[in-house]
């Protein structure tokens, strides 16, 4: 996301909330760390390089758009959607947020399982997390898809490489890592993605 942001000349502020992680994953074992704890903005500076700021203090009327990379921590820390699935909490902030941009008519971006964020808070969008079917392993998580549709959002089914445009609500998301697929792919849809949100 980061790098397509950068491509595109987009000027960037990263957030992340100020909140302890659900639990920690050694990742070598891709097993959870009884014995650790970590705390969500602490980690995300790591990938920021330092350059951050509390989600609590992100607002809508400073930015021209937000956009919601996904992972494993939106369905953990943002969301309790890992737990809960369609009868998930959002995150207060994570919700104000996008409530915040899509009342402002600002674009919104989330790829891989972030999309399940906006399903959840924003009633009637229009998303993808790609297929809908697993089509042998290459779909581990279309069940998603089921979840989406339960919370009243719209699924459009989308290849890796592809955005979906919600027009209406100015909600852009692509697959990302809900595909097994090259790692190129996935750099090509959330570069689709970005390009759509700058376009916005």
């Amino acid at each position: 996301v980061l790098v397509h942001l950068s491509r595109g000349g987009a000027k960037v502020q990263i957030f992340a909330p100020d909140i302890p992680q659900m639990h920690v994953v050694d990742h070598t074992k891709g097993q959870p760390s009884e014995s650790e704890t970590r705390n969500v903005l602490t980690e995300s500076a790591r990938i920021a390089r330092g350059k951050i700021t509390d989600l609590a203090r992100l607002s809508a009327a400073d930015h021209d758009a937000a956009i919601f990379p996904g992972g494993f921590g939106a369905a953990k820390n943002l969301s309790t959607f890992a737990a809960d699935g369609k009868d998930c909490r959002v995150h207060g902030d994570v919700e104000r947020v996008l409530k915040e941009f899509h009342a402002a008519g600002k674009p919104i971006g989330l790829c891989c399982i972030a999309p399940v964020l906006a399903a959840k808070v924003l009633h009637g969008v229009e998303v993808t997390v790609g297929h809908e079917q697993e089509e042998g392993g290459r779909w581990p998580y279309a069940g998603t898809a089921e979840a989406i549709k339960a919370l009243g959002a719209k699924h459009c089914v989308k290849g890796v490489t592809e955005a979906h445009v919600d027009q209406k609500n100015k909600v852009v998301t692509t697959p990302a890592f809900m595909c097994e697929t090259e790692l190129h792919h996935i750099h090509d849809g959330i570069g689709a993605m970005v390009k759509k949100v700058l376009e916005l």
